[in-house]
């Protein structure tokens, strides 16, 4: 969703969010007297989750509904574990769940649960399978293809035709394919892909493994490039790139700017990596939670729709994903409120940052 009808679609859906804030404390029995939220995240490999779209979703929550409770729980990416937070949920009488699925086809059946016994689902960032009432989440497709092409531009005249390593997500989340189908989609018939690795559980630890092991199959002076799927992983390829002494780095992408991946890019260690703004993300499926919670329906709230492998045209609000390069930390991130310049540029960091003008 780009151009004038993003824009659009963004405006709606503050004035939407106006709206129901303003109206939450004059609900009387609906404005959240016993509604209970359940927010479901998947994991801590990966460190947004907890330290943002946590304190996030509860804060808008709260914000939308005062008389609102809010339990949370952290699947530690084992998709067992979340499906007895969901029944747990469930059984402590959620009105609705914010879910972050760690596994779809594993927790279907959960969210089927939910639908029997009353409990409205919103889908947060992976579209979940099952009968889910909406979905939150920006547009995969896009954040692949926001890889791929600074790929090609960081690789600059060994881009087409030269060499590449493709670090996809866990093969579990179904934002994996979407982000790499996205990539390939820029890089089909430009560079060679020499070897792809699907990462389980996005883990940092596995993604150093795999690089490594590319790295003694191929030997570093092919490897003219990294497509990593995010961060975490970004972070795993870079540690097995200086471990085995490769210099200078070949290009590495990522997603969703991390602290330490944001300071890498500083460092020259990373090119670049996705900024997805969280916060629309978690305004948005809170204003959801609380429509859902209260009885109310979606159709003021979302401006699309897309399909899961078991159900056809959930409501969701896709949302813009941005780049991030050296370029620009200051004008996305840093006036865009996500960090401070003092966050960023940790002492050690302080003569690169001020190379690339980022000073306070």
């Amino acid at each position: 969703m780009r151009g004038r009808a993003w824009r659009a679609a963004v405006a709606l859906l503050a004035a939407l969010l106006a709206v129901s804030l303003a109206g939450c404390s004059e609900d009387g029995g609906s404005g959240g007297g016993g509604l209970t939220v359940g927010v479901l995240l998947p994991s801590r490999a990966v460190p947004r989750w907890e330290n943002a779209d946590k304190p996030l979703l509860e804060k808008r929550l709260k914000e939308l509904c005062p008389k609102c409770r809010v339990m949370h729980a952290n699947a530690e990416n084992d998709a067992a574990r979340q499906r007895q937070q969901m029944t747990s949920m469930i059984t402590r009488g959620a009105s609705v769940l914010i879910l972050d699925v760690v596994d779809p086809r594993a927790l279907r059946s959960s969210v089927r649960q939910a639908r029997r016994e009353g409990v409205s689902v919103v889908a947060y960032d992976r579209l979940a399978e099952g009968p889910v009432s909406g979905f939150v989440s920006f547009d995969g497709g896009t954040v692949g293809r926001l890889q791929g092409e600074a790929l090609l531009q960081g690789m600059g005249a060994r881009g087409i035709g030269g060499g590449a390593v493709m670090m996809n997500g866990d093969p579990s989340s179904p934002n994996a394919a979407w982000y790499e189908a996205g990539a390939m989609s820029v890089l089909r018939n430009r560079v060679r892909v020499l070897r792809s690795y699907d990462t389980v559980g996005w883990r940092t630890e596995n993604a150093h493994d795999q690089m490594t092991a590319a790295i003694s199959a191929l030997g570093p002076d092919r490897i003219d490039g990294v497509l990593a799927a995010n961060d975490s992983i970004a972070a795993g390829v870079v540690s097995a790139l200086k471990s085995a002494r490769v210099s200078p780095l070949p290009p590495v992408t990522g997603q969703d700017a991390d602290l330490d991946a944001v300071r890498r890019i500083v460092r020259g260690e990373q090119y670049m990596t996705v900024y997805k703004p969280f916060r629309a993300e978690a305004e948005a499926a809170a204003a959801m939670a609380v429509a859902l919670a209260r009885g109310n329906g979606l159709d003021t709230l979302v401006t699309t729709s897309v399909d899961s492998p078991t159900t056809k045209d959930v409501p969701a609000v896709l949302l813009r994903p941005l780049p991030v390069t050296r370029e620009n930390i200051d004008r996305v991130l840093v006036r865009g409120g996500v960090y401070t310049v003092e966050q960023i540029c940790v002492p050690e960091l302080r003569p690169a940052c001020a190379r690339i003008g980022l000073t306070e």
